[in-house]
């Protein structure tokens, strides 16, 4: 698995959590539900994000000469 890779599907985890906790928002959360549907949002734009990444990084490369 590339390191590097992983350590960006684990940073990125790590910052959308902390933005989905944090009180400092782009649209804050009394303004309902514009302020929970900008939470969900960037929480499942991360989570594609680690999940391609997660998934890129598990490919293997063919060995060898190709064909």
């Amino acid at each position: 698995m590339d390191k590097r890779k992983l350590a960006g599907a684990v940073l990125l985890g790590a910052a959308a959590l902390l933005y989905g906790v944090s009180p400092v928002d782009i649209i804050p959360d009394v303004l309902l539900p514009f302020g929970l549907a900008d939470d969900a949002t960037f929480l499942v734009g991360a989570g594609i994000g680690v999940w391609r990444l997660l998934s890129s990084a598990r490919k293997k490369k063919p060995k060898g000469p190709v064909g």
